[in-house]
């Protein structure tokens, strides 16, 4: 049963009557993110005296759940001893992903409070590659030796386990500390005490190296339904863990990602409202001047037609729906593509399989468009519906097969195919339906008037 989470006036008046124990009572009932949601809420004095009422462990959780921004604000009201003890307690990756997302002044303070031990994990960790699942791990597991007993590794669990991420999985690894298998917790508890650890291996288990992408172990967890994914060197000596919170953030991050590069918006990386006006100018302008510059191209189609449009002035009234249908079917074959590619569900080789229900798809919806464009045309210009049929069809299926190859030629030179989006497919179907429509026009017309 979820409990009943008090309001930041109820919060406030604990605090301004001293009810230490009361509020302490209350926040001990609270989940992390609920009294993330509570410190979001209060003013700069009321929120640091209520993070300091909270013990060590729940207070690193909470402070994991707030925003880069939140985090600074609340750093700068924090002692340099509670800052250090905070730091102490934060898991690696989430002090990781502290420091790099601080601004440069902030970070270096953190690194002076850091303990030598810590100091020297959050080096090795910013080691990696941005995006890296070296980033991404924590170096906080168990492990333990195939020459021991059940009894003995359950031993070793419980003396190590309380400074792990999780326990769920303990790992075997040889003497050069090489991953040799993964073994449930359930598993262990439930093995006869004497039996080697050895003797209840499968050698059955999924990693993931550390230069990886860190999408792929979102992948690899996601597929094979795992909480904690063990990751190696090029040795596959063990070096940490991503657990199910880090991968289930990426996945986050990265639609967050896919959803602003769908929208032609270059990726914040931090929340909405805490944007400024000039990260969102940057990140906006830069695909808002190209778009101008791609359609010039439709400009210039018009005006290279601009005879065929004098003696035909009803060709104006269907130009923008014609464009905007071929546009719309191909941002709906490239949502679907960037999708697939997203999640795994389709990669490179699988496209000419695509590409070839695709086009009997999208002549299926061309010839039904072209239907309802034609008794459109029979009611406000019967002279050119011919043309408007033949240009619906046309446009609609490069459209469609524009929107289904581009994610992939994108992806086959190494860009994300999520940069293939609605506003760039729409931009291009537009070129294309210029072209092809006063082009059949301009035959069709001339054809006409000179049988005429």
């Amino acid at each position: 049963m979820t409990p009943a989470i008090p309001t930041p006036q109820a919060i406030v008046q604990m605090l301004t009557d001293r009810r230490w124990a009361d509020l302490r009572a209350t926040l001990a009932r609270l989940p992390a993110p609920e009294i993330a949601d509570l410190l979001r809420a209060l003013g700069t004095p009321d929120r640091s005296v209520l993070f300091r009422a909270l013990s060590r462990e729940p207070e690193a959780e909470v402070f994991a759940h707030l925003t880069s921004a939140e985090q600074d604000a609340l750093l700068r009201e924090l002692t340099d001893d509670e800052t250090r003890s905070l730091l102490a307690n934060l898991p690696p990756d989430d002090r990781t992903h502290l420091l790099e997302e601080m601004p440069g002044r902030v970070t270096q303070r953190l690194v002076n409070l850091l303990s030598q031990a810590d100091l020297r994990e959050a080096r090795e960790l910013l080691g990696y590659p941005d995006e890296s699942v070296g980033r991404l791990m924590t170096p906080d597991y168990v492990a333990i030796r195939p020459a021991w007993t059940v009894d003995e590794a359950i031993a070793h669990v419980r003396q190590r386990g309380t400074d792990s991420e999780t326990i769920d999985v303990v790992y075997v690894v040889d003497a050069d500390w090489r991953l040799v298998d993964e073994i449930e917790l359930r598993r262990l508890i439930l093995a006869e005490p004497a039996t080697m650890v050895e003797g209840i291996m499968d050698h059955s288990f999924v990693s993931v190296p550390a230069g990886a992408d860190r999408e792929e172990a979102v992948r690899l967890m996601t597929r094979y339904g795992l909480s904690v994914l063990p990751v190696v060197d090029s040795q596959g000596v063990l070096l940490g863990i991503v657990t199910v919170d880090d991968a289930l953030s990426v996945a986050e991050e990265e639609a967050t990602e896919d959803f602003h590069r769908v929208g032609s918006v270059g990726p914040l990386h931090m929340s909405l409202k805490d944007a400024s006006l000039g990260l969102l100018y940057r990140r906006r302008i830069g695909w808002l001047l190209t778009l101008v510059l791609v359609n010039i191209f439709s400009g210039a189609g018009i005006a290279y037609f601009e005879n065929t449009i004098a003696a035909t002035v009803a060709l104006v009234t269907f130009l923008p729906l014609l464009i905007d249908s071929g546009g719309n079917a191909g941002s709906q074959s490239a949502t679907l593509a960037i999708r697939a590619l997203a999640t795994g569900d389709a990669v490179a080789r699988d496209w000419l399989r695509l590409v070839t229900r695709e086009l009997a798809t999208a002549m299926l919806i061309g010839l039904t468009m072209a239907g309802a464009v034609s008794l459109l045309g029979v009611i406000r210009a019967p002279e050119i519906v011919p043309v408007v049929a033949v240009t619906m069809l046309v446009v609609v299926v490069a459209g469609s097969l524009l929107g289904l190859s581009l994610p992939f030629v994108f992806t086959r030179v190494g860009w994300d195919p999520a940069t293939a989006s609605g506003p760039l497919i729409t931009s291009m179907a537009d070129i294309l339906g210029v072209f092809v429509y006063l082009s059949v026009a301009t035959w069709y017309l001339g054809a006409t008037l000179a049988s005429g």
